[in-house]
Protein backbone atom coordinates (compact mmCIF):
# COMPACT_ATOMS: atom_id res chain seq x y z
CA UNK A 1 0.00 0.00 0.00
CA UNK A 2 1.54 3.54 -0.77
CA UNK A 3 1.00 6.58 1.05
CA UNK A 4 -0.83 9.22 0.08
CA UNK A 5 -0.97 12.80 1.04
CA UNK A 6 -5.01 13.16 1.39
CA UNK A 7 -4.27 11.48 4.88
CA UNK A 8 -7.25 13.63 6.85
CA UNK A 9 -5.97 16.87 7.89
CA UNK A 10 -4.54 17.31 11.67
CA UNK A 11 -6.46 19.01 13.92
CA UNK A 12 -5.04 21.66 16.70
CA UNK A 13 -3.43 19.64 19.66
CA UNK A 14 -3.84 20.51 22.89
CA UNK A 15 -0.33 21.15 24.81
CA UNK A 16 -1.01 18.53 27.18
CA UNK A 17 -1.71 15.85 24.16
CA UNK A 18 1.91 14.16 24.27
CA UNK A 19 2.62 13.93 27.88
CA UNK A 20 -0.86 12.50 28.69
CA UNK A 21 -0.22 9.79 25.88
CA UNK A 22 3.84 9.69 27.03
CA UNK A 23 1.98 8.59 30.28
CA UNK A 24 0.29 5.97 29.24
CA UNK A 25 3.66 4.89 27.65
CA UNK A 26 5.01 4.95 30.87
CA UNK A 27 2.64 3.20 32.77
CA UNK A 28 2.15 -0.11 30.41
CA UNK A 29 5.99 0.09 30.36
CA UNK A 30 5.84 -0.30 33.93
CA UNK A 31 4.47 -3.85 34.17
CA UNK A 32 7.57 -5.33 32.04
CA UNK A 33 9.59 -4.83 35.20
CA UNK A 34 7.15 -3.95 37.96
CA UNK A 35 7.60 -7.62 39.46
CA UNK A 36 11.50 -7.27 39.34
CA UNK A 37 12.57 -6.52 42.81
CA UNK A 38 10.56 -10.27 43.62
CA UNK A 39 11.40 -11.98 40.85
CA UNK A 40 13.81 -14.54 43.09
CA UNK A 41 10.97 -14.81 45.60
CA UNK A 42 8.08 -15.45 43.23
CA UNK A 43 8.37 -19.33 43.99
CA UNK A 44 7.66 -18.53 48.10
CA UNK A 45 5.39 -16.09 47.31
CA UNK A 46 2.88 -17.76 44.99
CA UNK A 47 3.74 -21.78 46.52
CA UNK A 48 5.11 -22.91 43.89
CA UNK A 49 8.26 -24.03 41.82
CA UNK A 50 10.58 -21.98 40.52
CA UNK A 51 9.89 -23.18 36.72
CA UNK A 52 6.48 -22.20 37.42
CA UNK A 53 6.79 -19.00 38.29
CA UNK A 54 9.14 -18.25 35.65
CA UNK A 55 5.21 -18.03 33.96
CA UNK A 56 4.42 -14.98 35.90
CA UNK A 57 6.84 -12.96 33.53
CA UNK A 58 6.61 -15.58 30.61
CA UNK A 59 2.34 -15.14 30.11
CA UNK A 60 2.99 -11.32 30.41
CA UNK A 61 5.45 -11.43 27.30
CA UNK A 62 3.79 -13.65 24.75
CA UNK A 63 0.56 -11.56 25.64
CA UNK A 64 2.33 -8.37 24.66
CA UNK A 65 4.30 -10.03 21.93
CA UNK A 66 0.80 -10.97 20.45
CA UNK A 67 -1.52 -7.65 21.53
CA UNK A 68 0.82 -5.19 19.68
CA UNK A 69 0.20 -5.82 15.92
CA UNK A 70 -3.33 -6.79 16.79
CA UNK A 71 -4.52 -3.62 19.07
CA UNK A 72 -2.79 -1.59 16.20
CA UNK A 73 -4.35 -2.34 13.39
CA UNK A 74 -7.76 -2.04 15.58
CA UNK A 75 -6.87 1.23 15.99
CA UNK A 76 -5.93 2.10 12.38
CA UNK A 77 -9.31 0.50 11.57
CA UNK A 78 -12.00 1.37 14.63
CA UNK A 79 -9.95 4.77 16.06
CA UNK A 80 -6.52 4.40 17.55
CA UNK A 81 -7.94 6.37 21.03
CA UNK A 82 -10.66 3.67 21.35
CA UNK A 83 -8.66 0.91 21.06
CA UNK A 84 -5.75 2.94 23.71
CA UNK A 85 -8.57 2.94 26.26
CA UNK A 86 -9.81 -0.46 25.45
CA UNK A 87 -6.08 -1.74 26.06
CA UNK A 88 -5.45 0.17 29.24
CA UNK A 89 -8.52 -0.97 30.89
CA UNK A 90 -7.76 -4.21 30.44
CA UNK A 91 -4.63 -3.64 32.58
CA UNK A 92 -6.29 -2.48 34.78
CA UNK A 93 -8.45 -5.27 34.79
CA UNK A 94 -5.54 -7.65 35.24
CA UNK A 95 -3.54 -5.42 37.89
CA UNK A 96 -6.90 -6.03 39.74
CA UNK A 97 -6.84 -9.83 39.64
CA UNK A 98 -3.20 -10.14 40.20
CA UNK A 99 -4.02 -7.47 43.52
CA UNK A 100 -6.29 -10.10 44.86
CA UNK A 101 -4.98 -13.51 44.65
CA UNK A 102 -1.05 -15.64 45.56
CA UNK A 103 -2.60 -18.43 43.30
CA UNK A 104 -0.40 -19.53 40.51
CA UNK A 105 -2.97 -19.98 37.65
CA UNK A 106 -4.97 -16.69 38.55
CA UNK A 107 -1.85 -15.05 38.73
CA UNK A 108 -0.67 -15.94 35.44
CA UNK A 109 -4.31 -14.80 33.94
CA UNK A 110 -4.16 -11.46 35.47
CA UNK A 111 -0.49 -10.52 33.97
CA UNK A 112 -1.58 -12.04 31.01
CA UNK A 113 -4.07 -9.61 30.99
CA UNK A 114 -1.63 -6.72 31.90
CA UNK A 115 0.41 -7.50 29.00
CA UNK A 116 -2.28 -6.62 26.17
CA UNK A 117 -1.38 -2.98 27.50
CA UNK A 118 1.63 -3.15 25.40
CA UNK A 119 -0.53 -2.44 22.34
CA UNK A 120 -1.03 0.85 23.89
CA UNK A 121 2.90 2.17 22.55
CA UNK A 122 2.46 2.05 18.85
CA UNK A 123 -1.09 3.19 19.40
CA UNK A 124 -0.07 6.57 21.39
CA UNK A 125 2.60 7.07 18.25
CA UNK A 126 -0.61 6.43 15.66
CA UNK A 127 -2.55 9.40 17.58
CA UNK A 128 0.82 11.58 17.51
CA UNK A 129 1.01 11.45 13.41
CA UNK A 130 -2.41 12.07 13.09
CA UNK A 131 -3.02 14.89 15.27
CA UNK A 132 0.29 17.12 15.81
CA UNK A 133 1.76 19.61 13.48
CA UNK A 134 5.29 18.34 11.72
CA UNK A 135 7.17 20.84 14.14
CA UNK A 136 6.32 18.55 17.19
CA UNK A 137 6.10 15.74 15.92
CA UNK A 138 9.46 14.30 16.17
CA UNK A 139 10.27 14.98 19.55
CA UNK A 140 6.61 13.77 20.78
CA UNK A 141 7.57 9.95 19.25
CA UNK A 142 11.00 10.12 20.44
CA UNK A 143 9.34 10.44 23.88
CA UNK A 144 6.48 8.31 22.91
CA UNK A 145 8.95 5.47 21.65
CA UNK A 146 11.80 5.67 24.92
CA UNK A 147 8.40 5.61 26.87
CA UNK A 148 8.99 1.87 27.50
CA UNK A 149 12.91 2.68 28.58
CA UNK A 150 11.51 5.37 30.68
CA UNK A 151 8.61 3.16 32.38
CA UNK A 152 10.78 0.30 33.10
CA UNK A 153 13.82 2.72 34.23
CA UNK A 154 11.71 4.69 36.77
CA UNK A 155 9.70 1.56 37.91
CA UNK A 156 12.81 -0.53 39.31
CA UNK A 157 13.81 1.67 42.32
CA UNK A 158 9.89 2.61 42.85
CA UNK A 159 9.10 -0.96 42.54
CA UNK A 160 12.12 -2.01 44.79
CA UNK A 161 10.74 0.87 47.73
CA UNK A 162 7.27 -0.57 47.78
CA UNK A 163 8.58 -4.55 47.82
CA UNK A 164 10.63 -3.96 50.82
CA UNK A 165 8.43 -1.95 52.78
CA UNK A 166 5.12 -2.82 52.22
CA UNK A 167 3.02 -6.17 51.10
CA UNK A 168 3.95 -6.87 47.28
CA UNK A 169 0.57 -6.96 46.25
CA UNK A 170 0.80 -3.00 46.53
CA UNK A 171 2.48 -3.48 43.63
CA UNK A 172 -0.63 -4.28 41.77
CA UNK A 173 -2.89 -1.74 43.12
CA UNK A 174 -0.80 1.07 42.06
CA UNK A 175 -0.16 -0.16 38.76
CA UNK A 176 -4.49 -0.31 38.64
CA UNK A 177 -4.10 3.12 39.62
CA UNK A 178 -1.82 4.58 37.45
CA UNK A 179 -3.54 2.49 34.62
CA UNK A 180 -7.21 4.31 35.77
CA UNK A 181 -5.38 7.66 35.88
CA UNK A 182 -3.70 7.22 32.27
CA UNK A 183 -7.39 6.25 31.06
CA UNK A 184 -9.22 8.74 32.59
CA UNK A 185 -6.42 11.91 31.03
CA UNK A 186 -6.67 10.27 27.53
CA UNK A 187 -10.41 10.43 27.71
CA UNK A 188 -10.34 14.29 28.72
CA UNK A 189 -7.17 15.60 26.55
CA UNK A 190 -6.88 13.29 23.70
CA UNK A 191 -9.57 13.20 20.78
CA UNK A 192 -10.14 10.47 18.53
CA UNK A 193 -8.32 10.28 15.52
CA UNK A 194 -9.82 10.99 12.15
CA UNK A 195 -7.80 8.79 9.54
CA UNK A 196 -9.32 5.56 9.33
CA UNK A 197 -7.84 2.16 7.32
CA UNK A 198 -10.29 0.73 4.53
CA UNK A 199 -11.05 -2.73 4.93
CA UNK A 200 -12.24 -5.05 7.82
CA UNK A 201 -10.44 -6.57 10.44
CA UNK A 202 -8.17 -10.03 9.82
CA UNK A 203 -9.37 -12.28 12.21
CA UNK A 204 -7.86 -15.17 10.77
CA UNK A 205 -4.75 -13.38 10.75
CA UNK A 206 -4.85 -12.31 14.11
CA UNK A 207 -5.45 -15.67 15.18
CA UNK A 208 -2.38 -17.06 12.63
CA UNK A 209 -0.15 -14.32 13.70
CA UNK A 210 -0.86 -14.82 17.47
CA UNK A 211 -0.47 -18.81 16.93
CA UNK A 212 3.03 -18.63 15.12
CA UNK A 213 4.08 -15.86 17.68
CA UNK A 214 3.59 -18.13 20.62
CA UNK A 215 5.16 -21.32 19.14
CA UNK A 216 8.17 -18.94 18.98
CA UNK A 217 8.09 -16.47 21.65
CA UNK A 218 7.67 -20.07 24.26
CA UNK A 219 10.64 -22.16 23.49
CA UNK A 220 12.45 -18.69 23.49
CA UNK A 221 12.11 -17.51 26.89
CA UNK A 222 11.45 -21.37 28.30
CA UNK A 223 14.22 -22.73 26.60
CA UNK A 224 16.90 -22.75 28.92
CA UNK A 225 14.32 -24.88 31.35
CA UNK A 226 13.24 -27.33 28.75
CA UNK A 227 16.48 -27.85 27.01
CA UNK A 228 18.05 -25.89 23.88
CA UNK A 229 17.94 -29.28 22.31
CA UNK A 230 15.30 -30.65 23.76
CA UNK A 231 11.66 -32.42 21.24
CA UNK A 232 9.61 -30.02 22.99
CA UNK A 233 12.18 -26.75 22.34
CA UNK A 234 13.20 -28.16 18.89
CA UNK A 235 9.45 -29.10 18.14
CA UNK A 236 7.84 -25.53 18.88
CA UNK A 237 10.63 -23.70 16.90
CA UNK A 238 9.43 -26.00 13.96
CA UNK A 239 5.52 -25.25 14.46
CA UNK A 240 6.57 -21.72 14.63
CA UNK A 241 8.01 -21.90 11.03
CA UNK A 242 5.20 -24.04 9.64
CA UNK A 243 2.53 -21.54 11.05
CA UNK A 244 4.03 -18.32 10.02
CA UNK A 245 5.03 -19.17 6.58
CA UNK A 246 1.53 -20.31 5.91
CA UNK A 247 0.41 -17.29 7.76
CA UNK A 248 2.56 -15.12 5.71
CA UNK A 249 1.13 -16.88 2.35
CA UNK A 250 -2.33 -16.36 3.57
CA UNK A 251 -1.57 -12.29 4.42
CA UNK A 252 -0.31 -12.11 0.46
CA UNK A 253 -3.54 -13.16 -0.72
CA UNK A 254 -6.48 -11.09 1.41
CA UNK A 255 -7.00 -7.19 0.21
CA UNK A 256 -6.85 -5.98 3.61
CA UNK A 257 -4.46 -8.49 5.77
CA UNK A 258 -3.77 -7.95 9.45
CA UNK A 259 -0.03 -7.07 8.42
CA UNK A 260 0.85 -5.53 4.88
CA UNK A 261 3.78 -7.55 4.06
CA UNK A 262 4.33 -6.35 1.03
CA UNK A 263 4.64 -2.70 2.64
CA UNK A 264 6.57 -4.12 5.51
CA UNK A 265 9.18 -5.48 2.55
CA UNK A 266 10.17 -2.01 1.69
CA UNK A 267 13.67 -1.65 2.71
CA UNK A 268 12.89 1.58 4.50
CA UNK A 269 10.36 -0.72 6.62
CA UNK A 270 12.77 -4.23 6.30
CA UNK A 271 15.49 -2.89 7.78
CA UNK A 272 14.12 -0.49 10.76
CA UNK A 273 12.34 -3.64 11.87
CA UNK A 274 15.75 -5.78 11.48
CA UNK A 275 17.78 -2.93 13.77
CA UNK A 276 14.71 -2.91 16.15
CA UNK A 277 15.03 -6.31 17.25
CA UNK A 278 19.04 -5.85 17.65
CA UNK A 279 18.48 -2.04 20.01
CA UNK A 280 15.99 -4.76 21.91
CA UNK A 281 18.57 -7.38 22.61
CA UNK A 282 21.28 -4.22 23.29
CA UNK A 283 18.59 -2.34 25.56
CA UNK A 284 17.72 -5.61 27.60
CA UNK A 285 21.09 -6.95 28.71
CA UNK A 286 21.70 -3.83 30.96
CA UNK A 287 18.24 -4.48 32.60
CA UNK A 288 19.92 -7.97 33.30
CA UNK A 289 22.95 -7.35 34.34
CA UNK A 290 23.45 -4.42 36.35
CA UNK A 291 20.93 -4.95 39.21
CA UNK A 292 22.65 -8.17 39.55
CA UNK A 293 26.25 -6.81 39.71
CA UNK A 294 25.21 -4.08 42.22
CA UNK A 295 23.54 -6.37 44.12
CA UNK A 296 26.19 -9.39 44.92
CA UNK A 297 27.70 -9.17 48.07
CA UNK A 298 30.77 -8.14 48.49
CA UNK A 299 32.04 -11.31 49.67
CA UNK A 300 32.30 -12.68 46.29
CA UNK A 301 34.98 -9.99 45.11
CA UNK A 302 33.55 -8.87 42.38
CA UNK A 303 29.58 -7.69 43.67
CA UNK A 304 29.39 -4.56 44.51
CA UNK A 305 27.04 -5.15 47.97
CA UNK A 306 24.52 -2.42 46.93
CA UNK A 307 20.64 -3.10 48.28
CA UNK A 308 17.83 -3.31 45.96
CA UNK A 309 16.64 0.36 46.74
CA UNK A 310 20.00 1.98 45.83
CA UNK A 311 20.39 -0.93 43.03
CA UNK A 312 17.15 0.21 41.59
CA UNK A 313 18.53 4.29 41.92
CA UNK A 314 21.57 3.68 40.52
CA UNK A 315 19.95 1.70 37.20
CA UNK A 316 17.11 4.78 36.95
CA UNK A 317 19.03 7.12 35.04
CA UNK A 318 19.08 4.65 32.32
CA UNK A 319 15.35 5.34 31.66
CA UNK A 320 15.42 9.23 33.07
CA UNK A 321 18.49 9.60 29.96
CA UNK A 322 16.03 8.13 27.72
CA UNK A 323 13.49 10.55 27.87
CA UNK A 324 15.74 13.37 28.51
CA UNK A 325 17.23 12.40 24.52
CA UNK A 326 14.06 13.49 23.09
CA UNK A 327 14.25 17.21 22.25
CA UNK A 328 18.04 16.56 21.11
CA UNK A 329 17.09 13.42 18.42
CA UNK A 330 13.80 15.83 17.20
CA UNK A 331 17.16 18.79 16.22
CA UNK A 332 19.57 15.94 15.10
CA UNK A 333 16.55 14.08 13.18
CA UNK A 334 15.63 17.84 11.37
CA UNK A 335 19.27 18.25 10.75
CA UNK A 336 20.40 14.62 9.49
CA UNK A 337 17.27 12.72 9.32
CA UNK A 338 16.66 9.34 11.42
CA UNK A 339 18.82 6.94 9.87
CA UNK A 340 21.75 8.68 10.80
CA UNK A 341 20.14 9.24 14.28
CA UNK A 342 19.98 5.78 14.58
CA UNK A 343 23.21 5.18 13.79
CA UNK A 344 24.69 8.00 16.17
CA UNK A 345 22.25 6.12 18.70
CA UNK A 346 23.61 2.75 18.19
CA UNK A 347 27.38 4.34 18.37
CA UNK A 348 26.64 5.31 21.45
CA UNK A 349 24.95 2.11 23.00
CA UNK A 350 28.47 -0.10 21.32
CA UNK A 351 30.78 2.70 23.25
CA UNK A 352 28.93 2.13 26.34
CA UNK A 353 29.12 -1.45 26.56
CA UNK A 354 33.03 -1.41 24.98
CA UNK A 355 33.35 0.94 28.08
CA UNK A 356 31.19 -1.28 30.68
CA UNK A 357 33.54 -3.78 30.25
CA UNK A 358 36.06 -2.35 32.37
CA UNK A 359 33.73 -0.50 34.59
CA UNK A 360 32.58 -3.18 37.22
CA UNK A 361 34.40 -2.37 39.87
CA UNK A 362 32.12 0.69 41.54
CA UNK A 363 28.75 1.41 41.60
CA UNK A 364 29.61 4.90 40.74
CA UNK A 365 30.67 3.25 37.67
CA UNK A 366 27.67 1.31 37.26
CA UNK A 367 25.72 4.98 36.97
CA UNK A 368 27.94 6.15 34.12
CA UNK A 369 27.15 2.82 32.06
CA UNK A 370 23.22 3.46 32.63
CA UNK A 371 23.92 7.20 31.39
CA UNK A 372 25.97 6.08 28.38
CA UNK A 373 23.24 3.60 27.49
CA UNK A 374 20.42 5.88 27.78
CA UNK A 375 21.49 8.32 26.23
CA UNK A 376 21.99 5.95 22.41
CA UNK A 377 19.28 3.61 23.72
CA UNK A 378 16.74 7.02 23.31
CA UNK A 379 18.18 8.05 20.10
CA UNK A 380 17.92 4.85 18.71
CA UNK A 381 14.11 3.88 19.85
CA UNK A 382 13.81 7.81 18.86
CA UNK A 383 14.40 7.08 15.26
CA UNK A 384 12.57 4.04 15.05
CA UNK A 385 8.96 4.99 14.69
CA UNK A 386 10.25 8.43 12.77
CA UNK A 387 11.69 5.84 9.88
CA UNK A 388 8.27 3.53 10.26
CA UNK A 389 6.23 6.55 10.11
CA UNK A 390 7.87 7.77 6.70
CA UNK A 391 7.42 4.89 5.07
CA UNK A 392 3.53 3.35 5.73
CA UNK A 393 0.47 5.75 5.47
CA UNK A 394 -1.15 7.38 8.22
CA UNK A 395 -4.34 4.36 7.61
CA UNK A 396 -1.64 1.46 8.55
CA UNK A 397 0.51 3.49 11.00
CA UNK A 398 -0.96 1.38 14.05
CA UNK A 399 -0.62 -1.88 12.80
CA UNK A 400 2.93 -0.71 11.10
CA UNK A 401 4.24 0.76 14.50
CA UNK A 402 2.60 -2.40 16.37
CA UNK A 403 4.85 -4.32 14.25
CA UNK A 404 7.93 -2.50 15.29
CA UNK A 405 6.86 -2.81 18.76
CA UNK A 406 6.78 -6.87 18.36
CA UNK A 407 10.33 -6.72 16.90
CA UNK A 408 11.95 -5.11 19.86
CA UNK A 409 9.65 -7.47 21.93
CA UNK A 410 11.15 -10.25 20.33
CA UNK A 411 14.69 -8.67 20.65
CA UNK A 412 14.14 -8.72 24.16
CA UNK A 413 12.73 -11.99 24.44
CA UNK A 414 16.15 -13.31 22.50
CA UNK A 415 18.36 -11.28 24.82
CA UNK A 416 16.55 -12.14 28.24
CA UNK A 417 17.26 -16.53 26.80
CA UNK A 418 20.36 -15.93 25.61
CA UNK A 419 21.73 -13.96 28.40
CA UNK A 420 20.04 -15.94 30.35
CA UNK A 421 21.65 -19.38 29.65
CA UNK A 422 25.36 -17.55 29.47
CA UNK A 423 24.95 -16.39 33.04
CA UNK A 424 23.51 -19.79 34.26
CA UNK A 425 26.45 -21.70 32.45
CA UNK A 426 29.20 -19.51 33.59
CA UNK A 427 27.62 -19.26 36.90
CA UNK A 428 29.61 -20.50 40.14
CA UNK A 429 27.29 -22.67 42.65
CA UNK A 430 28.00 -21.77 46.32
CA UNK A 431 26.04 -24.05 48.98
CA UNK A 432 23.76 -25.30 46.59
CA UNK A 433 22.98 -21.19 44.66
CA UNK A 434 24.29 -20.36 41.65
CA UNK A 435 26.18 -16.81 41.81
CA UNK A 436 26.77 -15.08 38.49
CA UNK A 437 30.34 -14.73 37.71
CA UNK A 438 32.17 -11.44 36.70
CA UNK A 439 32.84 -13.69 33.27
CA UNK A 440 29.54 -13.96 32.57
CA UNK A 441 28.16 -10.06 32.68
CA UNK A 442 31.88 -9.28 30.44
CA UNK A 443 30.50 -12.19 28.09
CA UNK A 444 26.64 -10.61 27.87
CA UNK A 445 28.18 -6.98 27.03
CA UNK A 446 30.06 -8.07 24.53
CA UNK A 447 26.96 -10.07 23.24
CA UNK A 448 24.77 -6.67 23.53
CA UNK A 449 28.28 -5.13 21.85
CA UNK A 450 28.00 -7.78 18.69
CA UNK A 451 24.12 -7.32 18.52
CA UNK A 452 24.58 -3.30 18.05
CA UNK A 453 27.25 -3.94 15.32
CA UNK A 454 25.17 -6.09 13.45
CA UNK A 455 22.29 -3.47 14.12
CA UNK A 456 24.89 -0.57 12.99
CA UNK A 457 25.29 -2.74 9.71
CA UNK A 458 21.54 -3.12 9.10
CA UNK A 459 20.52 0.37 9.48
CA UNK A 460 23.85 1.18 6.64
CA UNK A 461 21.10 -0.44 4.25
CA UNK A 462 18.21 2.04 5.19
CA UNK A 463 17.62 4.58 2.51
CA UNK A 464 18.77 7.84 3.12
CA UNK A 465 17.26 11.12 3.49
CA UNK A 466 18.92 14.55 2.27
CA UNK A 467 19.19 17.22 5.52
CA UNK A 468 16.93 19.92 2.86
CA UNK A 469 14.10 16.93 2.25
CA UNK A 470 13.91 16.80 5.62
CA UNK A 471 14.02 20.24 7.31
CA UNK A 472 10.32 21.08 5.46
CA UNK A 473 8.81 17.73 7.15
CA UNK A 474 9.63 19.41 10.62
CA UNK A 475 9.36 23.15 10.22
CA UNK A 476 6.84 23.59 7.87
CA UNK A 477 2.86 24.13 9.82
CA UNK A 478 0.50 20.58 9.10
CA UNK A 479 -1.12 22.86 6.26
CA UNK A 480 2.00 23.54 4.49
CA UNK A 481 3.47 19.95 5.02
CA UNK A 482 -0.08 18.07 3.39
CA UNK A 483 0.64 20.57 0.24
CA UNK A 484 4.14 19.68 0.01
CA UNK A 485 2.74 16.24 0.38
CA UNK A 486 0.13 16.63 -2.01
CA UNK A 487 2.51 17.97 -4.59
CA UNK A 488 4.93 15.56 -4.45
CA UNK A 489 2.92 12.65 -4.65
CA UNK A 490 0.73 13.69 -7.62
CA UNK A 491 3.71 14.16 -9.77
CA UNK A 492 4.06 10.52 -9.05
CA UNK A 493 0.10 8.91 -9.50
CA UNK A 494 -3.34 10.47 -10.39
CA UNK A 495 -5.04 13.56 -9.50
CA UNK A 496 -8.26 15.19 -9.65
CA UNK A 497 -11.96 15.72 -8.30
CA UNK A 498 -15.01 13.05 -6.91
CA UNK A 499 -17.68 15.18 -8.30
CA UNK A 500 -21.70 13.94 -8.14
CA UNK A 501 -24.19 14.12 -11.51
CA UNK A 502 -24.30 17.50 -11.37
CA UNK A 503 -20.83 18.21 -11.25
CA UNK A 504 -20.55 19.54 -7.63
CA UNK A 505 -17.63 18.41 -5.42
CA UNK A 506 -18.17 14.99 -3.11
CA UNK A 507 -16.25 15.49 0.74
CA UNK A 508 -15.12 12.52 2.04
CA UNK A 509 -15.16 9.85 -1.29
CA UNK A 510 -12.91 6.96 -1.04
CA UNK A 511 -10.76 6.28 -3.89
CA UNK A 512 -9.40 3.37 -4.12
CA UNK A 513 -5.99 1.80 -6.35
CA UNK A 514 -6.75 -1.82 -7.75
CA UNK A 515 -4.13 -3.65 -9.34
CA UNK A 516 -3.74 -5.89 -11.89
CA UNK A 517 -3.81 -9.23 -8.67
CA UNK A 518 -6.90 -7.60 -7.35
CA UNK A 519 -4.82 -6.03 -4.33
CA UNK A 520 -5.60 -2.61 -3.32
CA UNK A 521 -2.32 -0.20 -3.75
CA UNK A 522 -3.58 2.40 -2.25
CA UNK A 523 -6.27 4.81 -1.11
CA UNK A 524 -7.21 8.24 -0.29
CA UNK A 525 -10.25 10.25 1.12
CA UNK A 526 -11.26 13.58 -1.10
CA UNK A 527 -10.88 16.79 0.31
CA UNK A 528 -13.53 19.31 0.97
CA UNK A 529 -12.96 20.35 -2.72
CA UNK A 530 -13.85 16.98 -3.79
CA UNK A 531 -9.60 16.65 -4.59
CA UNK A 532 -7.95 13.56 -4.32
CA UNK A 533 -4.53 12.54 -4.94
CA UNK A 534 -3.11 8.72 -4.72
CA UNK A 535 0.18 7.69 -5.50
CA UNK A 536 1.06 4.51 -8.17
CA UNK A 537 3.60 1.87 -6.97
CA UNK A 538 4.28 1.06 -10.20
CA UNK A 539 3.70 1.78 -14.29
CA UNK A 540 0.74 -0.51 -15.37
CA UNK A 541 -2.62 -0.92 -15.85
CA UNK A 542 -5.00 -0.81 -12.34
CA UNK A 543 -8.93 0.09 -11.47
CA UNK A 544 -9.34 2.90 -10.06
CA UNK A 545 -12.48 2.87 -7.83
CA UNK A 546 -14.53 5.52 -5.83
CA UNK A 547 -17.82 5.41 -3.71
CA UNK A 548 -19.14 8.20 -1.30
CA UNK A 549 -22.26 7.86 1.01
CA UNK A 550 -25.75 8.77 -1.16
CA UNK A 551 -23.70 8.07 -4.76
CA UNK A 552 -23.80 5.37 -6.59
CA UNK A 553 -20.00 3.74 -7.01
CA UNK A 554 -17.48 4.15 -9.71
CA UNK A 555 -14.69 1.90 -11.06
CA UNK A 556 -12.71 2.33 -14.36
CA UNK A 557 -9.78 1.29 -16.27
CA UNK A 558 -6.43 3.40 -15.67
CA UNK A 559 -2.72 3.26 -16.78
CA UNK A 560 0.22 5.32 -15.69
CA UNK A 561 3.43 5.04 -17.22
CA UNK A 562 5.48 4.86 -13.96
CA UNK A 563 7.06 8.06 -14.84
CA UNK A 564 6.86 11.36 -12.79
CA UNK A 565 4.36 12.40 -14.76
CA UNK A 566 0.85 14.01 -13.34
CA UNK A 567 -2.09 12.32 -14.37
CA UNK A 568 -5.55 14.08 -14.11
CA UNK A 569 -8.98 12.26 -13.68
CA UNK A 570 -11.96 13.71 -12.42
CA UNK A 571 -14.29 10.71 -10.84
CA UNK A 572 -17.85 11.62 -11.41
CA UNK A 573 -20.70 9.41 -9.22
CA UNK A 574 -22.21 7.61 -10.86
CA UNK A 575 -20.82 7.92 -14.01
CA UNK A 576 -17.50 8.01 -15.96
CA UNK A 577 -14.07 8.80 -15.67
CA UNK A 578 -13.66 12.39 -17.17
CA UNK A 579 -9.98 13.42 -17.89
CA UNK A 580 -9.05 16.26 -16.17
Amino acid sequence: MTHTPTDPPRRAASSALVPVLAFAGIVVAVMQTLLVPVIKDLPQLLDTEPSDATWVLTSTLLSGAVATPIMGRLGDLYGKRRMLVASLAVMVAGALVSAVTSELMTMIAGRTLQGFAMGAIPLGIGLMRDMLPRERLGSAMALMSSSIGVGGGLALPAAAVVAQHADWHTLFYGAAGLGALAIALTLIVVPESPARAAGSFDLPGALGLSAGLVLFLLPITKGSDWGWTSGTTLGLFAAAAVVLVLWGVMELRLAAPLVDLRTTARPAVLFTNLASIMVGVSFYVVSLVLPQLLQLPKSTGYGLGQSMVVAGLLVAPLGLTMMFTAPVYARLSAKYGPKVTLIIGMLIIAIGYGAGLGLMSAAWQSLVIAVVLGAGIGLAYSSLPALIVGAVPASETGAANGLNTLMRSIGTSVSSAVVGMVLANTANTVNGVAIPTLHGFRVSFLIATAAVAVGLLLALFLPGRTPAAAEPRLRASSEEDANLERAEEALRGFHGRVLDAGGAPVAGARVTLIDPRGRRAGSALSGDDGGYVIAVPAQGAYVLAAKASGHGPLASAVTHGGDERAVGLDLSLPGETVTA
